[in-house]
């Protein structure tokens, strides 16, 4: 296995070319993704004389609410076969080929059935894809320290923001200017690209090999050091949902609120669209990242590096306190609309509390789980996220029923709960990291 860790051999912002590989591989992957879902409501609905299939908002509602939550089911299975039958780094791969295949379905003017394949294609070629690629970096950094790591873990999310920020622009405008399988084939052709990369940087990406499940189960330290990791990396990806419910208030409440509350006069001279203020989280994303990553490195150098669960409770904190910018905000506004200044506050809290949370865990998943489950319980984490999306939904249905500044204190209870829950699980996630740092061999 090429050392791709070796003093001298980084050459992407500090880090193993490798890491560039994945970036951009998972850059293309989202913008891929996004660039899809930002049409497949649109041309959904859309009459059949404007090349849509003219079904009701309901139904296209449903289509979208299964595609995306089996984008995410599909992981759990997609790392299982990467650690028991084919290696991530060719689960990947061939991940990559039915997203492009599934995509190219849905830009050939076909029948429903054909559509609705293409999706369901899509989705396997995810749950293939996303869990590995995650998992393979992790494996670029086996024997390093935490903070190394976490460091790579964000980067590595500032491309995946960055195809998820690029993508409804480019896709999004050739479908609903030139025709909806213009934005479909051009998600596709993302996807070849990012494959394109992948080809050309897997010689910087460590080998697989073999994960040696029943070697593994057969000497009881190692079986029981392997339960308790899986079984905490559970409880984590079960706290966290928490956390995520808070968070995907973005796309329901929080837009209600921008719409409906707050007062987008611009100093007077124009009015701020309620969809820009989105665009606000993956810009704070690329502002406040090498910052982040900056002073975990400088803090590390000097021994004091916060540990990954002291991270993900700040996170959930720092949720926490940009709720608590919209209670302050209702309670002095007196009833009138609040300034869109509030907002540009509450979405920098938020942008920490996602950068102190999502890579973080990502990278603490990759370290404490087992080598022989590494993909595997990347898929559970990603499942966190179906769960927390679940849970915003049942969120959002209070927004009517309660005072506002009520629902907002709500929304920031939630994720204080999970937090609290973060800080009495850091002693425990640490010794399984060290735990799995001396019983696991190279991966």
């Amino acid at each position: 296995m090429n050392n791709n860790n070796a003093p001298g051999t980084a050459t992407f912002l500090g880090h193993p070319r490798g890491l560039a590989t994945l970036f951009f591989t998972e850059f293309f992957e989202r913008f891929s993704y996004y660039g899809m879902r930002a049409l497949l409501v649109l041309f959904l609905t859309a009459t059949v004389a404007n090349g849509g299939f003219g079904v009701d908002e309901k139904t296209a509602g449903a289509v979208y609410g299964l595609y995306a939550g089996s984008v995410y089911l599909f992981s759990l299975p997609g790392g299982w076969i990467a650690d028991r039958l084919i290696g991530a780094r060719r689960s990947i791969f061939y991940g990559g080929i039915l997203i492009a295949l599934g995509n190219f379905m849905l830009g050939v003017p076909a029948t429903p059935a054909v559509f609705y394949a293409g999706l369901l294609v899509i989705a396997l070629g995810t749950g293939l894809l996303k869990p590995n690629v995650s998992a393979v970096v992790g494996d670029l950094y086996v024997g390093q320290s935490g903070a190394r790591r976490d460091a790579a873990f964000s980067i590595f999310y500032m491309g995946i923001n960055l195809g998820a920020t690029v993508a409804p622009m480019v896709c999004g405008t050739l479908g609903e200017v030139y025709g909806w399988h213009y934005g479909f084939v051009t998600a596709g052709i993302g996807m070849l690209a990012g494959l394109t990369i992948y080809v050309g940087g897997r010689r910087h990406l460590p080998r697989d090999v073999a994960r040696d499940f029943p070697a593994a189960v057969r000497q009881p330290a190692r079986r029981g050091a392997d339960i308790k990791a899986i079984a905490a990396l559970c409880l984590v990806a079960c706290v966290i949902t928490f956390f995520w419910a808070a968070y995907e208030q973005q796309g329901n409440a929080i837009v209600l609120w921008v719409r409906d509350f707050t007062d987008r006069s611009f100093f007077g001279l124009f009015e701020l669209r309620t969809t820009w203020f989105l665009s606000l989280n993956p810009l704070f994303i690329f502002v406040l990242t090498p910052l982040l990553v900056a002073s975990w490195t400088w803090a590390a150098a000097r021994g004091g590096g916060m540990s990954p669960g002291t991270k993900m409770a700040l996170g959930c904190l720092f949720a926490c306190a940009a709720y608590g910018v919209l209670v302050l905000a209702v309670a002095l506004a007196g009833g009138t609309r609040v300034s869109w200044a509030w907002m540009v506050l509450f979405f920098i809290l938020l942008t920490l509390a996602e950068l102190h949370v999502s890579p973080v865990a990502l990278s603490l998943f990759s370290r404490a789980a087992p080598a022989w489950a590494a993909s595997m319980m990347m898929g559970v984490w990603f499942m966190s996220g179906v769960a927390g999306n679940y849970l915003a939904g049942v969120m959002g249905s209070f927004w009517e029923r309660l005072p506002k500044g009520t629902f907002w204190a709500l929304a920031g209870a939630v994720p204080l709960f999970a937090g609290l829950i973060m800080l009495g699980l850091r002693g425990l996630l640490d010794r399984i990291i060290l735990q799995q740092q001396a019983l696991d061999t190279p991966r």
